[in-house]
């Protein structure tokens, strides 16, 4: 369905995009993950055709981004991740101008957005910039979907939003993927990569790793650790000190240390009351992706 070779683009100094390649399978659910910067964005605007690679190509259903925009633009469906619909319009009324624009109409269309828009049908006459967070995001999609892309493009489409919010809208797109709609979604939220049916991990512009998120998980090479101690703030720099320990990184309420075959949590208990810590927990656990993206990124960078 997308086929990327070699996509680069260049701001000034900045390279946005560093020779990204991967493709996506009709009717997957394919989750780009990154934080902020990474260049997701970008590559977002290449795929929806609003925005010229420097170098390289990109096919969508076999149609090339930039020489076939017009065709394929009627095979989208963009929701950037800024919320850009007629803000003085109301939902019924931005949802009949994207259907217009696209030749369709609301009733031909309405039995792939009906879940949605029936969340939103008590606001129909409310304008636009009026709406929640989470109810603008409902509208931007389906804004997105009433002309019945074969690709959607999700630009980070739960940034900004409640945690409620969220589970609902991946609700959504587990639905619409069930309904045979590939899905091509970015987020800088790693617990959403779980949802996905393969993810790339996404920093500086290039790929550390394309893969199922259990594929990725499977892959991490350390030992890891889930350390507390009653100085947390301090812990953390000594943890960095000690030989044998390859990361470490605050991860909620305990820091989760990757340590070589050297480093047994019995001599790291040791060493961390030798630095005046005390109430020591040390526990072995699994790592999750953002553990292995953590990873990944220093090890590209180096460590």
């Amino acid at each position: 369905m997308v086929v990327a070779r070699e996509l680069r683009r260049r701001y000034g100094e900045t390279d946005a995009l560093r020779g990204i390649g991967f493709e996506v399978g009709r009717g997957e659910l394919f989750g780009i993950i990154g934080p902020d910067g990474a260049g997701k964005t970008t590559l977002f605007r290449v795929l929806a055709t609003l925005l010229l690679a420097d170098s390289g190509s990109a096919t969508i259903d076999g149609l090339d981004v930039a020489r076939d925009y017009a065709a394929l633009r009627r095979r989208l469906g963009y929701m950037p991740g800024r919320f850009s619909l007629y803000q003085d319009l109301t939902v019924e009324e931005n949802l009949e101008f994207f259907a217009t624009v696209f030749g369709a109409t609301i009733e031909a269309n309405y039995a792939l957005v009906a879940d949605i828009y029936r969340q939103l049908e008590p606001f129909k006459k409310r304008r636009a910039g009026a709406l929640s967070g989470g109810m603008k995001q409902k509208l931007a999609l389906c804004c997105a979907l009433i002309h019945k892309p074969e690709l959607l493009l999700l630009d980070e489409p739960t940034t900004g939003v409640d945690p409620v919010s969220r589970k609902e809208f991946w609700d959504m797109l587990g639905r619409l993927n069930g309904q045979g709609i590939t899905i091509l979604v970015s987020t800088p939220y790693m617990d959403e990569a779980g949802l996905c049916d393969r993810i790339a991990l996404m920093q500086g512009g290039s790929f550390l790793d394309v893969d199922r998120p259990a594929g990725i998980v499977a892959k991490y090479p350390h030992a890891l650790w889930a350390v507390r101690a009653s100085r947390m703030s301090g812990l953390l720099g000594d943890l960095r000190d000690k030989a044998g320990v390859l990361s470490c990184f605050a991860f909620g309420d305990s820091h989760h240390v990757a340590t070589d075959g050297s480093l047994g949590p019995a001599e790291l208990e040791r060493y961390l009351a030798s630095r005046g810590h005390e109430s020591i927990e040390i526990g072995r656990i699994e790592p999750g992706i953002e553990d292995c993206f953590m990873d990944l990124a220093g090890a590209g960078e180096g460590r």
